[in-house]
């Protein structure tokens, strides 16, 4: 791993679903914190304060964002109410840097051991998705995988998913031009799954798929995943009391 890991949080989406007149990465939590904020700490907490270089993609209420989080480099997707998670995050891989790239949806609220699991695989710079076993909800992003744990389907069609993806992902440097050129040949309806899952498919990208299920994660996409979120947290706060 190098010195600072490569950071993007993907946060340029209207949120419609949730129904708040913010950004969604804003959504406070019962603890006080923002998911965005929370997300940030846990960061922290695996890669120390000065561990990683975090690029933040904006778009809808940009200015709200960027003022939440000063201390990041900002990607700016000025056609976010077009376009979906695919271009937003080719935006970011096409910024300099070196290095494997750790990227998180802005609306993914989760335990900080998760990443904590996640650093051998990142420290080897492997590919990844993270996936949770325990669940595979119809609205969700789904997947296959061969007998060796290596992804082979993923989307929110696959049929007899084995598990859901959680929004956590990681790009290995040698993987980087591969999963850029796929994600320039999404439509701009596309989620970044149908990049990964088109390099698999035609370019040879191998990712495993890790499971980190004893962890907690909830996906903020409507009203009763903030519930659940807030439900989790809310036992943090109340142990920390």
């Amino acid at each position: 791993m190098s010195d600072r890991q490569r950071v993007v949080i993907l946060a340029a989406g209207m949120g419609t679903r949730l129904g708040m007149p913010r950004p969604k990465p804003l959504t406070p939590l019962v603890d006080g914190r923002s998911i965005l904020h929370r997300q940030l700490d846990n960061l922290r907490a695996v890669f120390g304060d000065d561990g990683f270089e975090l690029t933040v993609v904006v778009g809808f209420q940009a200015e709200q964002i960027m003022a939440a989080v000063p201390e990041a480099n900002f990607v700016y997707n000025h056609r976010y109410q077009h376009t979906n998670t695919s271009k937003s995050l080719l935006r970011a891989l096409r910024a300099p840097g070196t290095g494997g790239v750790l990227w998180l949806n802005g609306d993914v609220v989760f335990d900080a051991g998760l990443l904590r699991a996640a650093l051998p695989m990142i420290g080897r710079d492997e590919t990844f998705v993270c996936v949770n076993t325990a669940a595979v909800g119809e609205e969700e992003v789904k997947y296959t995988a061969s007998v060796d744990g290596y992804v082979r389907e993923l989307s929110k069609s696959v049929v007899g998913g084995l598990g859901e993806a959680v929004g956590i992902n990681y790009i290995a440097s040698p993987d980087l031009g591969a999963l850029v050129e796929h994600l320039e040949s999404c439509t701009d309806a596309d989620y970044f799954e149908r990049g990964i899952e088109s390099a698999i498919e035609g370019g040879g990208l191998r990712v495993q798929a890790l499971d980190i299920s004893e962890f907690f994660v909830v996906e903020v996409d409507f009203a009763g995943d903030l519930e659940r979120a807030n439900v989790e947290v809310g036992k943090t706060v109340t142990s920390a009391a």
